[in-house]
């Protein structure tokens, strides 16, 4: 079969099109057949060597990259229940996904309604799980709350806008231009802040008639972290879950202190996803919403599987407006 893997972290052009073995469950797994694999920036974290040290998503060299993904399961492994072969199952935090299959710990693959279209499942696995542990976990919104999310029109950012509204909470976004701005306002944002033209904590200050927001959750990282953390309200939180303009080294503890006794986090989302329990439960919810008209999916652009070095400059620019996938066809030979 086909898959894309890296033997040295770098840029995009790391990424090569290989022949791997077709793979084989062991006990407690399934044989995904790969239709479609999300594109995120985790995977360029894993492939520039941002998470080499990361003891929670491991980076061994050479790898498969890919960390989510959603087919057919055509092979169980020994002891699996729960599953059958042609099921339709998508999944996240499993590495190796940029290829035409793909073994999937059983407890990890959640089964996808009939109604649900293999591309939206694949994209709402890794955002949609992000978007959901953020908003229902890491600080759960109720009415009352005014939250900031960075880069609203990105794939995280719609789906965390629109699920942010469905919990009653006030939504100010950050965007580049204009035409992300008309985004994030479609997904219900309540005010769009064009960061590259206005500072975004003096009109989040405007916003809130100085008082800043109950929690920020920062995609961007090193640009915008001091920003995000003077953007909050006394005791608030600011949740930093990416790092699309750098990583940020380091925070002081005495900046905590002087923008408002406030809270910092840095989480992974696979501590939000901890069983099968937890990940059906956020899943589940993703695609209830969907059902009732409450979520919408952006598919920004389908990549063939041969074309993941493109899809990774295109996300790496900030170009990207929704979710990129690339299809894997899943044509072994």
């Amino acid at each position: 079969m086909r898959a894309i893997s890296i033997e040295a972290f770098g840029g995009p052009e790391v990424c090569r099109l290989t022949d791997a073995a077709e793979p084989r469950p062991a006990a407690g797994e399934v044989t995904v057949h790969l239709a479609y694999a999300g594109v995120n920036f985790m995977d360029i974290y894993m492939r520039n060597g941002t998470y080499a040290r990361s003891h929670t998503y491991k980076t061994p060299l050479p790898m498969t990259i890919g960390m989510e993904g959603a087919g057919t399961v055509t092979a169980l492994g020994d002891g699996v229940t729960g599953h059958a072969i042609g099921d339709r199952v998508g999944f996240c935090l499993v590495r190796g996904s940029y290829a035409e299959a793909i073994n999937v710990p059983a407890w990890k693959a959640v089964p996808i309604p009939l109604a649900v279209p293999l591309p939206v499942a694949a994209a709402l696995m890794l955002q949609g799980s992000t978007a959901h542990y953020l908003s229902h976990s890491a600080f759960p919104l109720a009415p009352g709350h005014t939250c900031l999310i960075h880069a609203g029109a990105g794939g995280v950012g719609q789906l965390l806008i629109q699920l942010a509204r469905a919990r009653g909470a006030r939504v100010l976004t950050t965007v580049g231009n204009e035409d992300k701005a008309s985004i994030a306002r479609t997904c219900g944002a309540d005010e769009t802040i064009l960061y590259r033209q206005t500072d975004f904590r003096e009109e989040v200050m405007r916003h809130t008639d100085g008082r800043g927001v109950d929690v920020v959750y920062d995609s961007v990282g090193r640009d915008t972290i001091h920003g995000s953390i003077r953007s909050l309200k006394k005791r608030g939180m600011c949740i930093l879950f990416g790092a699309s303009s750098g990583v940020v080294p380091s925070i002081e503890p005495i900046e905590l202190a002087e923008a408002g006794s406030v809270f910092f986090t840095r989480p992974h989302l696979a501590d939000y996803m901890s069983d099968a329990e937890e990940i059906r439960g956020r899943s589940n919810d993703l695609f209830r919403l969907l059902a009732s008209g409450g979520l919408h999916v952006a598919i920004d652009r389908e990549f063939p599987l041969a074309e993941a070095c493109d899809a990774h400059v295109y996300l790496e620019a900030g170009q990207s407006r929704g979710k990129l996938l690339l299809r894997t066809e899943g044509q072994f030979g």
